[in-house]
């Protein structure tokens, strides 16, 4: 089965990295799992999610890697 335009990806830099763009005042965790999503679905290994919505740039961006699990909170 074919599903056309079934995702768009903003940015795909060198056949290599999906770039995902948000200009949101706040971030959404939808948006980290559309770009897992991205990466998963191309067997990709990094994604970016950045986000213009924000006073400073350096608070708005995400780097993303397909396969490696966030660390847990050993607290809980």
């Amino acid at each position: 089965m074919t599903l056309e335009d079934a995702f768009r990806v903003d940015l795909f830099v060198d056949g290599r990295v999906v770039v995902e763009l948000k200009a949101v005042e706040k971030m959404n965790p939808l948006f980290l799992k559309q770009v897992k999503t991205y990466l998963v679905a191309m067997n990709l290994p990094l994604g970016l999610l950045i986000n213009f919505g924000l006073e400073k740039l350096v608070d708005g961006y995400v780097r993303v890697v397909n396969g490696f699990n966030e660390p847990t909170n050993p607290s809980t």
